[in-house]
C-alpha cells in the first residue's frame, strides 16, 4: 500500500464521512449543523484534488482507484440519512434519497457479481457530474438546516401574535425572522429540486450499467 498524498486525501475523505453523524450526536444545534457543512465541503474538495494530484504527480494507484468511489458514497450515504433524520423537510426527501441509495446497493452488487469483469462497469463522465450534483444538493440541504435552526431558536419565546406580525410584514423584525424564514424557504426548494435532479441522473446512470452488464448476465445453454 501506496502512502501518496492523493491516498491520504481520498483515506481522509473516507473517515471523515461517519464524522457526519458525529456531529449531530456531540454537538447542538445549530453548531451542529455548521460543523457537519464545512465537514461535508472540505471534503466533497479533497474528492477534485485528490484526483488533480493523482493525475498530475502520476500518482494514480489502485488503492486510490479502489478507496475513491467507496468514500463518494460513504459521504452521500451518511449524510443524506442524517438529513433525512434532523430536517423538518424529511417527507419530501425520503423518495429521491431512497432512489439514491437503492441504485448505489444495486450498482455495488453488480460489480461483486461481476468480479474479474467488473472492469465494464467503469465509472463514466456522467456518473461524476451525478456525484457532483448529490454533493452540491446536500450541501445545500444542510445550509437549509442552520436556517431552520436559527429560525426556530428566534421564534422560541416569543409572543405568536408578535411572530404574525413580523412575517406579515406589518411590524417591526428585530429578530431578523423575515430573512432567516427567505433563507429556510429558498436554500429547502433548490436543495430539493438539486436532489430530485441528482436522483435522476443516479437512475440513468444505474441503468446504463445495469445495460452494460447485461451481456454478462446471460444463462449460458
Amino acid at each position: 500500500m501506496k502512502w501518496t498524498l492523493p491516498n491520504i486525501l481520498t483515506i481522509l475523505r473516507l473517515l471523515a464521512a461517519p464524522g457526519l453523524a458525529v456531529m449531530f450526536l456531540y454537538f447542538h444545534r445549530p453548531y451542529a449543523d455548521w460543523f457537519a457543512l464545512l465537514l461535508f465541503v472540505t471534503a466533497s474538495v479533497t474528492d477534485w484534488i485528490d484526483g488533480y494530484l493523482a493525475r498530475t504527480l502520476k500518482q494514480e494507484t489502485k488503492l486510490g482507484a479502489m478507496l475513491d468511489p467507496i468514500a463518494d458514497k460513504a459521504m452521500v450515504i451518511i449524510a443524506l440519512m442524517v438529513i433525512v433524520g434532523y430536517s423538518s423537510m424529511s417527507p419530501w426527501l425520503v423518495l429521491p434519497a431512497t432512489m439514491i441509495l437503492f441504485r448505489e446497493v444495486f450498482v455495488s452488487g453488480l460489480r461483486e457479481y461481476l468480479g474479474d469483469t467488473a472492469g465494464t462497469l467503469k465509472v463514466t463522465q456522467l456518473a461524476k457530474w451525478k456525484t457532483t450534483l448529490q454533493m452540491v444538493a446536500i450541501a445545500v440541504l444542510f445550509a437549509q438546516g442552520i436556517f431552520e435552526h436559527y429560525l426556530g431558536m428566534s421564534a422560541w419565546g416569543m409572543d405568536p401574535q408578535l411572530i404574525n406580525s413580523v412575517l406579515s410584514g406589518a411590524g417591526p423584525d428585530p429578530h431578523g425572522l423575515r430573512w432567516k424564514m427567505a433563507g429556510m424557504d429558498w436554500t429547502g426548494r433548490i436543495g430539493l429540486w438539486l436532489l430530485w435532479l441528482a436522483a435522476a441522473l443516479t437512475l440513468v446512470t444505474g441503468w446504463d450499467y445495469f445495460r452494460k452488464a447485461l451481456p454478462f448476465l446471460k444463462e449460458v445453454h
